[in-house]
């Protein structure tokens, strides 16, 4: 053992400063001289091929070696497979052709289908190739894996841009003022019981927590729904976890629930709430019961309230989505959500480095969906509409009756 591994570092130590025919003469020299056995030995200790180094035995026995200058003989080693084979790149283009993804001009072009499948293909029209040399000359075709990248958000709104511009100047306008602003948005439904969540975490090695075996409930599987309230000034959130129904009663209600337990006391001089919200869900621009909802809550609280709506397909632009619910996401991964409680706690516990604070309770009220809302009640809603885009952006103030 110590012999081999003698040899190993003897090899090592000049293998790199050595051609193709000094390392296999050297190596048959080697050989030669442990005798019986030796070329195994001395193949394992510097990694030259039986053939190689018997070649180089045959080499100083005979005294024949090749031409000064030269390391193989004319026309000696392997030809290049797409030299003996000159129709492969064809085929091969022709073959993943479309299957290629996207822009034919760019210098990175990419292929999702297998190399083995590939590789069976070419071979059944007569280009015998393995899938290893198909990964080879694809990546000197300049084609590589990848994944989806989410970049595209459907067809841009023309005002999409100004919309962004007019967000932003309200919100900077409000927190200079002092006032309160606040992101809103339902976060995904949760499954409630032992099913699995993605992510991982830390655990003692070959001790998973053990889940489910599928995740397609019936409709009797309790259901959690996290509506966030994000306060921008405050890096503060506020979660209402719904047992219920997504309506926009319930985001009403967990708005009007983050004012009594936070808002108010935070704000007590406040006159005005600006709300930065999506375009669809149960805070959508569109929803009857949102609008009516919000003119019951500044009723009873004397409060204007100023919404902007994100243009459609722009949500993940909403602060609440990168500034609370990817840190809740991050805080609960791995873990199974089994109950109510475990949603709640886990909500509670979510910080992060720059100080964010959440608060959570849980709402078993029940939010019934199909109510209607006719065109007498929409007539009590008390709005204003911004001149730009009026369906985006408004004010519902207090009636003067209420």
């Amino acid at each position: 053992m110590g012999s081999k591994a003698a040899l190993r570092r003897k090899f090592s130590a000049v293998w790199p400063l050595l051609d193709e025919l000094t390392r296999r003469i050297m190596a048959a020299n080697e050989a030669i001289g442990l005798g019986y056995g030796g070329v195994s030995i001395v193949h394992r200790a510097c990694g030259l091929s039986r053939k190689a180094i018997g070649k180089g035995v045959c080499e100083i026995q005979e005294g024949d070696c090749p031409v000064e200058g030269r390391i193989r003989r004319a026309g000696a080693g392997r030809k290049n497979i797409t030299v003996s084979d000159p129709r492969l790149l064809r085929a091969l283009d022709h073959l993943i052709d479309g299957e290629t993804r996207g822009d034919p001009e760019s210098p990175l072009r990419w292929i999702c289908k297998s190399t083995r499948a590939i590789a069976l293909q070419l071979r059944q029209q007569q280009h015998p190739i393995s899938h290893v040399k198909v990964a080879q000359l694809l990546h000197e075709q300049n084609y590589s894996l990848q994944s989806n990248r989410k970049t595209e958000e459907g067809r841009n709104h023309p005002d999409r841009d100004a919309q962004f511009r007019h967000i932003n100047a309200c919100v900077k306008q409000s927190l200079a003022a002092g006032l309160p602003v606040i992101s809103v948005d339902t976060k995904k439904k949760e499954l409630i019981g032992n099913y699995d969540n993605a992510g991982q975490q830390w655990l003692p090695a070959k001790q998973p927590i053990k889940v489910s075996g599928h995740d397609f409930p019936s409709p009797e599987v309790l259901r959690a729904f996290p509506y966030g309230i994000y306060d921008l000034g405050r890096n503060a959130g506020f979660v209402n976890v719904g047992t219920d129904h997504d309506t926009g009663a319930f985001a009403v209600a967990s708005i009007r629930g983050w004012w009594r337990f936070e808002g108010r006391h935070l704000y007590p001089a406040a006159e005005k709430i600006l709300i930065t919200a999506d375009g669809g869900g149960s805070n959508g621009s569109r929803l009857r019961l949102w609008k009516l909802e919000l003119q019951g809550f500044a009723d009873e609280t004397g409060l204007a309230l100023s919404i902007c709506h994100f243009p459609p397909g722009t949500s993940k632009w909403n602060k609440i989505e990168h500034r609370l619910f990817s840190f809740i996401s991050s805080n609960w991964r791995g873990e199974p959500l089994r109950d109510y409680e475990t949603i709640v706690n886990l909500i509670s516990k979510t910080t992060t480095a720059k100080g964010l604070k959440v608060t959570c309770r849980l709402d078993r009220r029940k939010y019934p969906t199909g109510r209607k809302v006719s065109n007498q009640e929409m007539k009590q809603v008390n709005v204003q509409r911004n001149k730009f885009h009026g369906e985006w952006n408004y004010v519902i103030r207090p009636n003067s009756s209420a």
